[in-house]
């Protein structure tokens, strides 16, 4: 049985996790991910922003455990501005591209957040 936990938004805004090598960062956030999708607590949200949303588009390693997050009932959040500055608007393959107002209501409905 799976528990969403509706009061709890994680904010992503680095291509991965951590302030490490690259490599490392991606691996980081990967074997989060999948962690969190074995888990049995969900948060409601994952908002992705500025360099975050480079985990959602084409060629993200982390496309796979994102798209079970979402089947499971987890909104995964995209900043519409940062995909238009990265000229990646084309290439989502997750969630649902919305703007900072979308970000700010999942923030506002939340009662704890975590920054990655």
């Amino acid at each position: 049985m799976t528990i969403k936990e509706f009061d709890t938004v994680i904010l992503v805004s680095r291509n991965g996790m951590g302030s490490a090598d690259p490599e490392l960062q991606i691996k980081l956030i990967s074997t989060y991910f999948q962690l969190l999708t074995e888990s049995r607590i969900l948060p409601a949200a994952i908002c992705f922003y500025a360099d975050g949303v480079k985990l959602v588009v084409n060629g993200s390693a982390v496309i796979e455990p994102l798209r079970s997050l979402e089947k499971m009932g987890v909104h995964l959040i995209i900043c519409m501005t940062c995909l238009k500055y990265y000229k990646m608007e084309d290439q989502v393959q997750v969630g649902i591209v919305g703007g900072m107002t979308d970000i700010i209501e999942a923030q506002s409905r939340s009662q704890k957040i975590i920054s990655l």
